[in-house]
């Protein structure tokens, strides 16, 4: 699998850069800033860019714009980004063009190299991958809107799983219950939700995102 990774500070770089080549991954641009970044996504066009929000020059969010402004160019191109911080901001344009192959995650879970590694593989395989702490704070802010208060506890379970990228047999998993009883908690939700089913994981978790962000 070949990696662009974009960190500005090189102690977390350099770390990054040994934990993906210790999991058979190809660094092949590891880079500190967004200008540098872009133009390694656009020259090396990889299998996953992992990519720090904030890099300079600006420091605000110009390692998302980058990534971005390469996934315009390249249609699909595969983004995983860490962030210090829970931000509905940069959840929603990632998720703003419904292709899949996005992700957003915390930089604490950096530390969790089992984590990661999933999350990284997750997203270049075109899946959607979303913090925990993210999927908290959108279900919050739903329900404090009145979105999501017709849910039963279970469902509210279901859905937070669903919404990290969790396919229904690892649902029954986590759950301890038949794969039946999470396919008919899944429909029950959809149509609570007023969202059509599907039967793509990547689309039904941006579908219910996309719903809970509004």
């Amino acid at each position: 699998m070949r990696v662009v990774l974009a960190e500005d500070l090189f102690l977390l770089r350099d770390g990054l850069i040994r934990t993906l080549r210790e999991h058979g991954c190809d660094v092949v641009a590891a880079v500190d800033n967004g200008p540098s970044l872009l133009r390694a996504l656009l020259d090396e066009r990889p299998d996953v860019a992992v990519v720090d929000v904030r890099l300079p020059p600006s420091f605000t969010d110009e390692g998302l714009q980058a990534a971005l402004e390469a996934r315009r160019t390249h249609p699909g191109l595969p983004v995983l980004v860490l962030s210090q911080y829970v931000d509905q901001l940069y959840a929603h344009e990632l998720l703003a063009g419904g292709e899949g192959a996005v992700g957003y995650l915390l930089k604490d879970r950096v530390t969790n190299t089992e984590q990661f590694i999933d999350a990284v593989r997750r997203v270049a395989a075109g899946g959607t991958v979303m913090d925990p702490q993210v999927i908290a704070k959108l279900l919050a802010r739903s329900d404090a809107r009145g979105t999501t208060d017709s849910l039963t506890p279970r469902e509210h379970d279901v859905l937070e799983l669903m919404a990290a990228g969790r396919s229904n047999t690892a649902i029954a998993h986590t759950l301890h219950f038949s794969e039946s009883a999470v396919a008919k908690h899944t429909a029950s939700i959809f149509t609570k939700l007023g969202i059509a089913p599907s039967a793509d994981d990547n689309r039904r978790v941006l579908a219910v995102l996309a719903h809970l962000r509004r």
